[in-house]
């Protein structure tokens, strides 16, 4: 089977969004989306930029910063353990507009409570943001946890949501 990594560019109220892909003749399959700045992000080529193949991700991604909740029911192949799979696979049911905590989503799994870190860590290292949306996780007093993008850019997300109420300044 014939593959190549490609990549584009979206624009985003936060920032141009970085998204990569596997393409064969089926089609591109997702392999991240990361934020200006975020930690992990993969490095690309410029010569392997194709926007064409995205652009089913690019709708889905136009539809939710315009405020019209989606899922990103998107081909996707991010790399990671089996455990963090798990973990990222399990923040697909998290609904949009709605949070859970670390440990319930732990619970949920089936993880002791002495390995709650793992989860954390898992959800740090999601390379595929807003798609498996890992900023709908939040501590159990209701704080903002780390977000690879910044916790800025979660509760951002978070507020866009409807999970949050905008701050009053």
């Amino acid at each position: 089977m014939n593959t190549r990594t490609v990549h584009t560019v979206h624009p985003s109220p936060l920032g141009d969004l970085l998204l990569t892909g596997s393409v064969a003749a089926a089609g591109v399959t997702l392999t991240s989306l990361t934020l200006p700045g975020q930690r992990g992000a993969p490095v690309v080529r410029a010569e392997n930029r194709d926007d064409a193949p995205f652009a089913e991700a690019h709708r889905r991604l136009d539809a939710y910063f315009a405020g019209r909740p989606t899922r990103f029911d998107l081909p996707l192949a991010p790399a990671g353990t089996p455990f963090q799979q798990a973990v990222w696979q399990a923040l697909d049911d998290i609904p949009h507009g709605t949070t859970t905590t670390y440990g319930e989503l732990a619970a949920r799994l089936g993880v002791p409570r002495a390995e709650l870190r793992a989860v954390g860590r898992a959800l740090g290292a999601n390379p595929l943001l807003l798609v498996r949306p890992c900023h709908r996780v939040i501590g159990a007093d209701g704080s903002m946890r780390g977000y690879a993008g910044g916790v800025e850019r979660k509760v951002w997300l978070l507020t866009h949501e409807g999970a949050l109420q905008p701050a009053l300044v």
